[in-house]
């Protein structure tokens, strides 16, 4: 590596320091939209916990906390990840203006359309997992337990809320994967089709993994969701595939076609 940098010329030197500054920049503007967005955030903790748990007031569940630092502990964390989705905006534009120059201009119209589906479909997940599932998961888990007497600490079930609101909103994203292998030839969607059992045995084990609370209930309510996002992305892969590969699969299948209908001698 190192006689490699030897070996640069002072121009491709200069060009690297150029791509390392513009990287310290893009961090350093992040690492402040964060830190100011967490201020921010913990100014309006009160709010945002209201917000988490009201899940639970429906059912007449209360939050409590077991250590002396703990309710202080809660704040920051709420603080912490309030700040980095209200700085998400400033975090991505500081990804694009970094990677902007090494992409042709094809390349930054699809990233400048996509990005926003991409977020819109994050929060989408999130939303829906939070204002359908969560409720119906918390509900379930609470009856299953029988006589017993709820006592949710507030560390715990904020974890427990995290772990279940994000997932749903990362595997929102399978449309724009899809329609990225697509574009890439990676997937056809008839491969999608011919592959859609095996799908959904692996979304049911993403489901077991990705569930915090392990039950089939929790499974269901994520699993299938997903597999109903999977059938519209095989629309949206037939509606993405490249010209070139749709011609090169017609040749393809009349070329099949010519073969099983030539006579065996």
């Amino acid at each position: 590596m190192f006689e490699n940098l030897k070996n640069m010329t002072p121009e491709e030197k200069a060009t690297i320091v150029e791509h390392l500054e513009d990287l310290r920049k893009a961090l350093l503007n992040s690492i402040i939209a964060i830190v100011v967005c967490a201020i921010a955030g913990f100014y309006f903790s009160d709010q945002i916990l209201a917000f988490v748990q009201r899940p639970l007031d429906a059912l007449g569940l209360k939050l409590i906390f077991i250590g002396v630092t703990e309710g202080f502990n809660i704040k920051l964390k709420l603080a912490f990840y309030g700040g980095l989705v209200l700085a998400f905006p400033v975090i991505a534009f500081q990804i694009y203006r970094f990677v902007a120059p090494a992409l042709y201009p094809n390349e930054r119209k699809y990233v400048l359309i996509l990005v926003p589906v991409m977020v819109l479909l994050f929060a989408g997940g999130a939303i829906f997992a939070y204002s359908v599932i969560l409720q119906l998961a918390i509900t379930f888990l609470v009856m299953i337990a029988g006589d017993l007497e709820p006592m949710l600490t507030a560390d715990k079930y904020i974890s427990f809320f995290l772990r279940f609101t994000l997932p749903f909103g990362v595997v929102f994203e399978l449309p724009v994967v899809v329609y990225f292998l697509t574009r890439l030839r990676i997937v056809t969607p008839q491969w999608l089709a011919q592959k859609r059992k095996y799908a959904l045995l692996v979304i049911f084990i993403l489901a077991a993994i990705l569930t915090p609370g392990g039950d089939v209930v929790s499974q269901c309510l994520m699993g299938i969701p997903v597999f109903i996002l999977y059938e519209l992305s095989i629309w949206i892969s037939k509606w993405s595939v490249p010209k070139d590969l749709d011609d090169w699969e017609d040749d393809e299948d009349i070329e099949v076609s010519s073969n099983t209908n030539e006579p065996q001698e």
